[in-house]
């Protein structure tokens, strides 16, 4: 097969077995409907919702700016705090010993539980949702970053010494640039925490976003809005993953052009 034959494949395959599983899911939630005959209020049909979503557009546009500026809020502060962290705990066996077991420890604790208490501190306003959001992507952030910290070959960091760099020029030049894969990995995974942690935030104390509109709806037992609501999230949820694909095909391709060579090579 031709390198040109390969990239058109690889493009079909991209948007097409996306397409033929959303609508075999279709196909599968219309056949349960019909034929266990479940009402209206538990579940509808997918075209119910879909009449729903369209006619609520203008209400989903409203609410989800909202939803949107707390999840970019939270992930940066996770980002911010995260990554640097990560460099510190890295750097210092100290400091790693100090702060790994409560960040570990810290995901016992169900963030779900800290919303109200949030909502009691900082009031309905963004600030809760936003200190949710940070607090669910965190964690990932930090241990894909130090894993990517620590997976450098150690003939490199020995080079690198062996020529007098200094410690920044060996994180800023070597460390964090051999680390960004890893690092990428761990944003995408914590955008996704990040919008379950606004979503939280917003059912349990708001008066606007997605989540409100979602417990308003279930409030109404109008269930075609609640699902039309979650369809809705998962397109914002495609959205923001997707930002975080493309700044990382332009910041490392060197790393997603080896892997496609390598996938090319052993499909062919």
């Amino acid at each position: 097969m031709s390198s040109s034959k390969r990239r058109r494949h690889a493009v079909f395959a991209t948007w097409a077995y996306p397409t033929i599983a959303f609508v075999g899911f279709l196909l599968l939630w219309q056949l349960v409907v019909v034929v266990t005959q479940l009402k209206r209020f538990v579940l509808p049909q997918p075209l119910e919702v879909l009449e729903r979503g369209f006619a609520s557009l203008d209400l989903l546009f409203a609410n989800t700016p909202a939803t949107v500026l707390a999840i970019a809020l939270g992930f940066a502060g996770a980002v911010a705090i995260g990554i640097p962290l990560a460099v510190l705990m890295v750097a210092s066996r100290a400091l790693e010993s100090s702060f790994y077991p409560l960040l570990v420890g810290s995901q016992g604790v169900p963030k779900v539980a800290l919303a109200p208490v949030l909502v009691v501190w900082f009031g309905f306003g963004v600030l809760p949702k936003v200190i949710m959001a940070m607090l669910i992507a965190f964690f990932p952030i930090v241990i894909n970053t130090a894993v990517g910290l620590r997976s450098i070959d150690p003939n490199y960091l020995h080079l690198v010494r062996s020529m007098g760099a200094p410690a920044w020029r060996i994180y800023t030049r070597l460390l964090l640039p051999s680390a960004l894969p890893q690092i990428f990995a761990g944003l995408k995974v914590a955008m996704a925490l990040a919008i379950v942690g606004a979503i939280v935030g917003e059912m349990v104390g708001a008066n606007s976003g997605l989540g409100y509109l979602l417990v308003v709806a279930n409030g109404n037992l109008d269930m075609a809005l609640v699902f039309a609501i979650l369809v809705w999230l998962v397109l914002v949820s495609l959205a923001l993953v997707g930002i975080i694909d493309i700044a990382e095909r332009f910041t490392i391709p060197w790393s997603r052009n080896t892997r496609t060579r390598e996938l090319v090579q052993v499909q062919g």
